[in-house]
């Protein structure tokens, strides 16, 4: 069986370094995307892997780096599209248009350019298909305080994955989302000091290993192609997430 390939985007740190360095223990030929070229070197460590340092919210780069992939590679059976960013959580009329603008242009338009990257060349290889995993986030069915941005992103995150769902029958790709609930990453480093909640109390929240994350992906990007995980949720069992609000 010819070896497979997946491209993970913010692969210099937390869920994508985990996960890449999962797929690159499991013999897959990876490719590591992120703004930082020594971060994804790191990420790859004694492996062989694609390193692609370029900026997801750029047309020419996003395209530049998939031609190189198809070139490096061939084909491309799975995107893990992963690069996402967080704010501070604020009321909405203390959030700063700009910072608005930031957050969107990765976790929306970076997730874009990606997924209409990979859509088009999983259309064009034969043989045809493969397969999108959209990062979500619990954020995507229920919201934390103070997080309209993030949660605007994720919810478009949603749409993104059910339309490549749809749209992708024909051609062979799958499209599915992990939602994930406080992973330990940079991103949750402060949840075990307290995190705003629903009724106004901070409490701690507890966080779960990322190595789970990284397997989780890996068992939803080794499924057949005829077979789809539509959403998967994985989270810390005990964080606020079924009792939220």
């Amino acid at each position: 069986m010819t070896q497979r390939s997946i491209l993970i985007t913010g692969a210099g740190s937390g869920i994508g370094r985990a996960t890449a360095r999962r797929f690159l223990a499991a013999g897959w030929r990876v490719a590591l995307v992120g703004r930082r070229g020594e971060a994804l070197r790191a990420t790859a460590g004694e492996h062989e892997a694609l390193v692609l340092p370029l900026d997801v919210t750029d047309p020419a780069q996003v395209e530049a780096g998939f031609a190189q992939l198809e070139s490096a590679f061939g084909r491309l059976d799975v995107l893990f599209n992963n690069a996402g960013m967080s704010l501070p959580g604020k009321p909405i009329d203390e959030i700063a248009v700009e910072d608005w603008l930031a957050l969107s242009n990765v976790n929306i338009t970076g997730m874009f350019l990606c997924a209409r990257a990979a859509f088009g060349m999983m259309r064009r290889q034969s043989p045809q298909g493969g397969r999108i995993i959209n990062n979500g986030s619990i954020s995507a069915d229920r919201p934390r305080p103070g997080s309209v941005p993030y949660t605007m992103s994720k919810h478009a995150v949603t749409g993104l994955t059910k339309t490549l769902a749809v749209d992708g029958r024909r051609f062979d790709i799958a499209c599915g989302q992990i939602d994930i609930g406080n992973a330990a990453s940079e991103m949750t480093a402060g949840f075990s000091a307290g995190m705003p909640q629903a009724n106004g109390d901070i409490r701690p929240e507890p966080v779960m290993p990322v190595a789970h994350v990284a397997e989780t992906v890996l068992h939803m990007a080794s499924l057949p192609i005829d077979v789809n995980m539509p959403f998967v949720t994985i989270m810390a069992r005990d964080m606020p997430y079924l009792g939220r609000g």
